[in-house]
């Protein structure tokens, strides 16, 4: 049986399309969430725009662009090089981030009735993105509750997931196809599978050929 309304944290990629799918299936009414912060490809939104309305799903996009102001970083400046250094975080890194989404997405989720706030966050392959830990999101969750005194809760069907695993999951929601062509990951805006060579295509492909291999000798040993 299908539960209340929730809102999706959406931004057209393969997480949070694939969250998008679990949402669908587990609650009646589901709304998505977009954020403009001035990231480098607008091709983002677009792309979210589109998944949205191909899936009959109502969509907000947010202005977020002082995030942009604020925290400087390789997602949305073209002269900040893309670049993961060992013992430093990523310069994908935007300080803030999930904190201000999933804070706008409550304030959005109280206006229309959602209890649920759903987000791809994901602490098993999350490249050391603080933002992106369980611990963080639990104490997010009280912090909002209290803020505002609603019973939100937060959704992260990916937290303890890998890539793999993710592909998996978007399999077993029907959205294999769907989630592999439609959606845009990749740090140099090519939609489906990317340019093949950047941080977020390398993780993402590694996952997909993982899951794959996994798919192909289940069949084998069945």
């Amino acid at each position: 049986m299908k539960q209340g309304k929730a809102v999706v944290v959406f931004s057209g990629g393969q997480d949070s399309t694939t969250c998008l799918f679990w949402a669908m299936e587990r609650f009646e009414e589901v709304e998505a969430v977009t954020f403009d912060y001035g990231q480098r490809h607008k091709l983002e939104i677009e792309c979210a725009s589109q998944i949205t309305k191909d899936l009959n799903v109502k969509h907000h996009i947010l202005d977020m662009s002082l995030l942009n102001q604020l925290a400087p970083n390789a997602l949305t400046r073209g002269d900040i090089e893309i670049e993961h250094k060992d013992g430093e975080l990523p310069s994908t890194v935007v300080d803030g981030r999930n904190m201000l989404f999933l804070t706008f997405a409550a304030v959005l989720a109280k206006q229309i009735g959602a209890k649920n706030i759903v987000t791809g966050v994901c602490e098993t392959d999350f490249s050391g993105y603080p933002d992106c830990r369980d611990v963080f999101v639990k104490s997010l969750n009280v912090t909002l509750n209290l803020s505002m005194d609603f019973p939100f809760v937060i959704d992260t069907p990916l937290m303890w997931l890998n890539k793999a695993e993710t592909w998996a999951l978007a399999d077993e929601l029907g959205a294999f196809d769907f989630v592999r062509e439609r959606t845009l990951t990749c740090y140099n805006g090519i939609q489906a599978d990317g340019c093949g060579h950047c941080p977020a295509c390398l993780l993402r492909r590694k996952g997909l050929d993982d899951y794959l291999a996994a798919k192909r000798d289940k069949g084998a040993i069945g």
